[in-house]
């Protein structure tokens, strides 16, 4: 490897998070595949042509995923397996990580990645992916050990997911973690990339340009009621909706009222001092949703303040309506996770 920089392949690519990592750590994509248009389109704006739009299982059939590569990467859509969604048995989309592994044998890789929820280790369809991997000659980084807690390595949100590795020459470790978490402060003073801009305190954006965005153009203000800025106002640094409860009972939605237990980042507040204490999804716009309001400002974060707390750069470009990038910016893998996942991989390629 020496002589060229590795080659992979992203399937289920998303808007491109993964991809962003392994080409930061020196890898070059050849290949990827995406189902949903704005996601692609939005993976073409900074990585180019080699996205291919459509469902995985067709374009299998078609023939037009006949590529070698160094790598494969993925996340299959989590949803089948998240608590979230119901974790449901049967939900059709626990089946795709077959169509990786097609690519995977396809492509004569050397290595692969799987990125998905941790409940996807305890599942049959897991068992069968490792089971199918080791008869094709990989050994497996496959155990509870191998979730991890993205902000154990600089991203500024708590946030757990599985990764699998196959490597046909031995076993791949996983990145070391760290001691130590990047505050929200940090990430919203300093940002992760040179060029990075200090995200302002009001958001003042009201409109996206039809061009592709970058991150300013995403520090879009909504319009609260004013019911929902005096609950914003009660809500303290890591509150939630207890606090709500507590000292306006009448300001309180009920539903709220009768669940006395679970639920706490829902209404939450971010702390400056710390990452994010929760996951960003795709409605982090929406504080009834999770502990999503800005960490002094009384509303919830912007899409360019969660791109940030995924560790995409400012100079990221986006493509599509509010609500499709939103959805972009949560499925992704943030970069920097993956980035350190990549360095693991290229060590191995190299020793």
């Amino acid at each position: 490897m020496a002589n060229r920089s590795p080659t992979f392949i992203d399937l289920f690519a998303g808007a491109g998070g993964f991809t962003k990592g392994f080409v930061d750590a020196g890898f070059t994509p050849v290949l990827a595949v995406e189902k949903e248009p704005r996601f692609a389109d939005t993976y073409e704006a900074n990585f180019g042509k080699h996205v291919r739009r459509g469902d995985i299982a067709s374009l299998l059939r078609s023939g037009r995923i006949k590529k070698r590569a160094d790598v494969v990467i993925g996340g299959p859509p989590c949803q089948g397996f998240s608590n979230l969604t119901g974790n449901k048995g049967t939900d059709p989309r626990r089946a795709l990580w077959r169509y990786f592994m097609d690519v995977v044998e396809i492509s004569r890789c050397r290595a692969f990645v799987v990125e998905n929820v941790p409940n996807f280790f305890f599942s049959s369809e897991c068992a069968a992916l490792v089971e199918r991997a080791q008869m094709m000659g990989f050994e497996v980084t496959s155990d509870s050990a191998s979730v991890l807690d993205a902000s154990r390595y600089g991203v500024p949100q708590r946030r757990k997911r599985a990764f699998i590795i196959g490597f046909r020459d031995g076993v791949i470790a996983l990145p070391v973690a760290r001691q130590w978490e990047v505050s929200i402060r940090a990430a919203f003073t300093k940002g992760f990339y040179e060029g990075d801009r200090k995200i302002p305190l009001k958001a003042d954006k009201r409109i996206l340009p039809s061009r592709p965005v970058s991150g300013p153009d995403l520090h879009l203000a909504r319009n609260p009621t004013e019911l929902s800025l005096k609950r914003y106002r009660l809500i303290p640094a890591n509150g939630n909706r207890f606090d709500l409860a507590r000292k306006a009972p009448h300001l309180t939605p009920r539903c709220w009222l009768k669940k006395s237990a679970g639920g706490t980042d829902i209404f939450g507040r971010l702390d400056w001092k710390s990452a994010a204490r929760c996951t960003i999804r795709c409605e982090f716009y929406k504080p009834e949703k999770g502990r999503y309001l800005h960490p002094s400002e009384d509303r919830a974060i912007t899409h360019w303040e969660a791109a940030r707390l995924q560790t995409f750069p400012d100079s990221y470009l986006w493509v599509g309506g509010r609500t499709s990038i939103a959805a972009q910016i949560g499925n992704a893998v943030p970069p920097f996770l993956a980035q350190q996942i990549a360095r693991c991989v290229l060590s191995a390629f190299d020793s």
